[in-house]
């Protein structure tokens, strides 16, 4: 058996199917790890959640940013924005399922050693704050009240998680650590604006990764979201997977058991 951890694959199916057919990925045996924003930007949304859907188990998929934003046009709570291309799955005649699936999947998962998330987390979260907040979110999303949480999810406010938070204003500041986080300071502040590499850190703020004070720095873990980081990132047991499918370059992989990489371009 063999563990692939792909990075985000935002409607890109063929580019998946091309690179599951060069590991020579066998759903009887092997996993596939999703490291979030299944759908959006690329042109087949749909397919790329029909074919992890019917992977049954065998599919471990966390929540991106994408996700979230498909789930809450999908309940009314949320207009389509120009740019988003996941038109295939709320036409389509199996929405409902596959709403439903998606709707299931948790914002983190750990097994084998290793921490699935789609952004990253803040430097006070250990591993077990990092399940339990996600768990938080992920009750939310499948609670009869969840068209109440995705009109409050969008939003940089608070700018900081604290243990304090209560309510709405908690769940949107943990999903907007899971989901859209690239720098924060020490002391959990994020900066939800700045996209670039890490060298254009915002005054204050490191990649969340760098903090010397994280909790979780005895904890492998992979994520994606942060396109311009290329796959790179020199640590260790920290390991960035969005490489940049749905903007024309390549979908990744990376078999958890000697963490060897393996990628394949957009096009054919």
């Amino acid at each position: 058996m063999a563990i692939y951890a792909v990075g985000d694959i935002q409607g890109c199916y063929d580019p998946l199917r091309r690179l599951l057919d060069q590991v020579a990925f066998d759903p009887s045996v092997d996993e596939l790890w999703c490291v979030g924003d299944l759908v959006n930007r690329g042109p087949q949304s749909r397919q790329v959640l029909q074919f992890l859907r019917a992977l049954g188990q065998r599919c471990k998929a966390v929540l991106g940013n994408h996700d979230l934003h498909l789930l809450a046009v999908s309940f009314g709570a949320r207009k389509q924005r120009g740019k988003d291309t996941f038109n295939d799955v709320l036409s389509a005649p199996d929405r409902e399922e596959l709403c439903a699936w998606l709707r299931q999947l948790p914002l983190a998962h750990y097994a084998e050693g290793t921490l699935m998330v789609h952004a990253g987390v803040v430097p006070s979260w250990d591993l077990e704050t990092t399940l339990s907040c996600a768990l938080e979110v992920a009750r939310a999303v499948q609670s009869p009240d969840a068209p109440e949480f995705f009109s409050y999810m969008y939003g940089n406010t608070p700018h900081s998680y604290s243990a304090d938070l209560v309510g709405l204003e908690r769940l949107r500041v943990i999903t907007n650590v899971l989901t859209r986080v690239r720098f924060c300071s020490a002391d959990d502040q994020l900066d939800l604006e700045c996209v670039e590499a890490p060298e254009f850190a915002p005054a204050g703020m490191l990649p969340w990764y760098a903090h010397k004070n994280r909790r979780t720095q005895n904890v492998p873990i992979v994520f994606g979201h942060w396109a311009t980081l290329n796959g790179n990132v020199s640590l260790p047991d920290v390991f960035a997977l969005d490489t940049g499918c749905a903007w024309g370059n390549t979908l990744t992989a990376m078999r958890l058991s000697d963490k060897q990489r393996f990628s394949c371009g957009c096009a054919g």
